[in-house]
């Protein structure tokens, strides 16, 4: 076996190293900067003696640092995983793990430091039920609340809200660029090398002003930054974020965009795009953050970088056998392509959706941004967010009242250039029922030269009463009681309007509507 080992680990995939019952075998899993051995009940993390400029482990003070960082940091979001740090004694040639770290005897010599973590089963990793095709849309979209409710308990100062100036964001993603040069003619090619730093100098020089927005809106916070699908889990019924970034203040001190880039980056590098869809219009509509969405391609493929950067630094590991390592620059070209693929330009377009309440405007648009990868916004949420309620919260009079809806769709159409402009496909999703609401849209979209459609849902009025009836945890507050009078306020398509419409029964088969 082509590979070299430290000491600590053939011993400590010995069971009787352990002062409690193992499972055996012990497994071992080797990331580009830890070991990591899963013994049944517990699992214990060494941190590898590795220096990579943007991770420092190199000397044991500074791994006994970082691992109390780690048990601290993810204590916010899996505290009942972290459980402690422990010492590593060295006697003869044998290692022996500590009680705990006040317990070191005079004489003792701490060789190492593991963070002991409570085990949970591999199979409830996302990335597991991904592979077993358990991930689900509902999952995804809990997970969408889950992390907007942890952003919003994160912390943000001024010392914080720094690492969102560009010279700070920049250095981070050029250090990318200069660490990877070596992979050039291996995992990575010189075109997509160039092209891809060519698109992240352009984006900072052109969009200074959305960075600093960022700033002033308090979009810099201490998130997890490292959150793809092998460091979130679903145990005991609750979805757990872990190993988030401890090492590193400009990896964690980010903007809460970075954080969605690299869960929507790794399903989307999965080839699940339907899903990466479903936890990011989640988000969004719970943070009503949609102006963030600017941000995203740049940070999709920063992520994807990243991960055909640490995937590539794998291959210079003594620590890994020879005969996995072309697997490994497989992976490794696999992120520095997709990282690359995401710079190139895309053509916006706009959908407006419309109906009346109960006509199934939001199922027929969750239907098609899962397809196509769309942004969807939905009226209720734009309203909510301009009122400032929760969005599961109902609206009074006031929210309802004219001049709101003016605000409401004034802003949702605002949003909806601003992305489109941006390459996004946007749905917008709301009745759309007033011809001078559909005019201002359609002379809009003509102005910035973007494709449109009007998506009409139908159904026959006992449908939408029956719906509306039952309908129960939406945000929506329409009521069956208010069919009568949006059927007399509602207005037809005229002439010119009817180029743009595709009226959908939403009553019958949507996928067969939709395709023809």
């Amino acid at each position: 076996m082509d590979v070299s080992l430290p000491d600590i680990i053939p011993q400590m995939l010995q069971p009787e190293f352990y002062p409690h019952r193992v499972t055996e075998p012990v497994r071992l899993i080797q990331t580009h900067a830890s070991f990591v051995l899963l013994t049944g009940d517990y699992t214990y993390k060494i941190k590898k003696p590795v220096n990579f400029g943007f991770l420092d482990y190199s000397t044991l003070e500074k791994r006994l640092h970082f691992c109390n960082q780690e048990l601290l940091m993810n204590r916010r979001t899996a505290p009942e995983i972290y459980l402690e740090v422990l010492p590593i004694i060295q006697k003869g040639d044998r290692f022996q793990l500590g009680s705990n770290l006040q317990s070191i005897s005079p004489g003792e010599i701490v060789v190492e430091y593991t963070l002991k973590m409570r085990e949970f089963p591999q199979e409830s990793l996302f990335l597991s039920l991904l592979e077993r095709g358990q991930l689900t849309e509902e999952l995804m979209q809990n997970l969408g609340l889950e992390v907007a409710k942890f952003h919003s308990t994160t912390i943000s100062d001024d010392y914080i809200r720094k690492f969102g100036e560009v010279s700070q964001i920049r250095t981070a993603i050029d250090n990318n660029y200069l660490i990877s040069q070596k992979y050039i003619g291996g995992p990575q090619t010189q075109t997509q090398y160039q092209e891809t730093k060519n698109y992240t100098d352009l984006f900072f020089e052109q969009n200074q002003e959305l960075f600093d927005r960022r700033i002033a809106n308090n979009k810099i916070r201490e998130c997890h930054g490292d959150l793809h699908l092998r460091n979130i889990a679903l145990w005991q019924n609750q979805i757990l974020l872990f190993d988030c970034i401890e090492f590193n203040e400009p990896f964690r001190f980010v903007d809460v965009m970075y954080d969605i880039a690299f869960t929507v980056m790794d399903l989307e590098s999965r080839g699940r795009r339907e899903l990466g869809n479903a936890f990011l219009n989640t988000y969004i509509e719970q943070t009503g953050d949609w102006e963030g969405l600017q941000l995203l391609p740049l940070y999709l493929s920063r992520q994807a970088y990243v991960r055909a950067k640490v995937t590539s630094l794998m291959l210079d590991d003594a620590a890994v056998a020879t005969a996995e390592k072309s697997e490994i620059s497989e992976t490794a070209a696999h992120y520095y392509q997709l990282a690359w693929e995401y710079t190139k330009p895309r053509r916006g377009k706009l959908t407006l959706m419309s109906g009346l309440s109960g006509s199934g405007k939001s199922t027929v648009a969750r239907y098609v941004a899962r397809r196509t990868g769309a942004i969807h916004i939905r009226s209720d949420a734009v309203r909510k967010h301009l009122g400032g309620i929760s969005l599961n919260e109902r609206g009074g009079q006031d929210l309802y009242s004219d001049e709101m809806t003016v605000k409401t769709y004034t802003r949702l159409l605002e949003l909806g250039i601003i992305l489109a402009d941006r390459g996004w496909n946007v749905i917008l999703d709301a009745k759309f029922d007033r011809q001078n609401l559909r005019t201002n849209a359609i002379n809009l979209a003509r102005s910035h030269k973007l494709p449109l459609q009007i998506i009409y849902c139908t159904a026959p009025i006992e449908v939408l009463r029956e719906r509306l009836q039952q309908r129960r945890g939406d945000i929506a507050d329409a009521t069956a009681e208010l069919l009568n009078s949006q059927q007399i306020a509602s207005e037809p398509f005229t002439e010119s309007e009817q180029i743009y419409v595709k009226i959908v029964d939403t009553t019958q088969d949507l996928e067969v509507q939709l395709n023809s």
